[in-house]
């Protein structure tokens, strides 16, 4: 969703308070799709400090379904994010580009409210995510998840050094 923050250069010390629903329905994150689950509307306060200078904060609530990492069940993962921007006008994008301070979500005078949480959830993504901190995992022979069943998988891993030796073992196994 953009909104349009021309309204806010007409004096210094203009503020408004915006409150928009989130669009997105997947978050698209460098390991995969993730579904949206559920979404508070995101709340955004906008003030316009001087010299073509906007001073944003805002919060957002929503929760992503992402498999776990051990057993792939889908978990609810909740989020709640602080969003915290300065915005100079004055700045061209060529001038955001040479400082590495890109603002994919800054469309001209347009905010998009999704793109900036996009780039919001990118930071606060957790590096592994657990249905239970006891789970279990699925097998690596025949993929049944733990957690449910049990199977009859020869889960020993021995030592690679020794395959040789275990060659000539099973050769003289006896019948």
């Amino acid at each position: 969703m953009l909104i349009n923050l021309t309204e806010l250069f007409t004096r210094d010390g203009k503020e408004k308070v915006y409150t928009q629903e989130l669009e997105m329905e997947k978050f698209h994150a460098p390991d995969g799709v993730y579904d949206l689950a559920e979404a508070e509307p995101v709340r955004l306060h906008v003030v316009n400090t001087g010299n073509r200078t906007l001073v944003l904060d805002g919060s957002a609530k929503l929760s992503l379904m992402i498999p776990c990492s051990r057993c792939l069940e889908l978990v609810k993962v909740p989020f709640s994010l602080t969003l915290e921007r300065t915005f100079d006008m004055n700045r061209t994008d060529e001038d955001r580009v040479k400082d590495l301070d890109e603002q994919p979500y800054l469309q001209g005078y347009n905010l998009d409210v999704d793109q900036l949480v996009r780039d919001e959830l990118l930071l606060n993504l957790p590096m592994k995510v657990l249905c239970d901190e006891d789970c279990k995992g699925i097998c690596n022979r025949c993929g049944a998840n733990l957690n449910y069943e049990t199977c009859d998988c020869d889960r020993s891993s021995p030592d690679p050094r020794m395959s040789v030796i275990q060659d000539i073992f099973k050769q003289f196994k006896e019948v």
